[in-house]
């Protein structure tokens, strides 16, 4: 019975340290938003209409898994469709955004009224 007790301790602290080496899931989907942001600041390589599809094929793919959006993705649309000269769009995408997360409301108010101005 006492050899039990090391074995079990040994299999216990296996078992902590493997699920503590695991990747934790992620609460949003993200997928190829990095590429978005960089594609954007970037914007002479990719036009504002392929940097759009790009967000809305994650926010397609996002809804397939049943995943959330990650923050800032709508926020990030909305300014695209705001350049793109579709205000409208913009502007569904920034509410959008404030609705997810409210957390953002200044934020999204600043850019609400930063492109009513402009």
């Amino acid at each position: 019975m006492t050899s039990r007790i090391p074995f079990l301790a040994v299999a216990l602290l296996a078992t902590a340290f493997l699920n503590g080496c695991s990747t934790p899931k992620s609460l949003y989907y993200y997928g190829q938003y990095n590429s978005a942001v960089y594609s954007y600041f970037k914007a002479d390589e990719v036009s504002i209409d392929e940097q759009i599809s790009l967000l809305e094929s994650i926010i397609q793919t996002a809804a397939a898994k049943n995943k959330a959006v990650a923050p800032g993705i709508h926020a990030h649309l909305g300014m695209l469709y705001f350049e793109a000269g579709n205000p409208g769009l913009g502007t569904q995408h920034f509410e959008q955004e404030q609705r997810l997360f409210p957390e953002s409301k200044q934020y999204i108010d600043f850019l609400l009224k930063s492109v009513k101005d402009a």
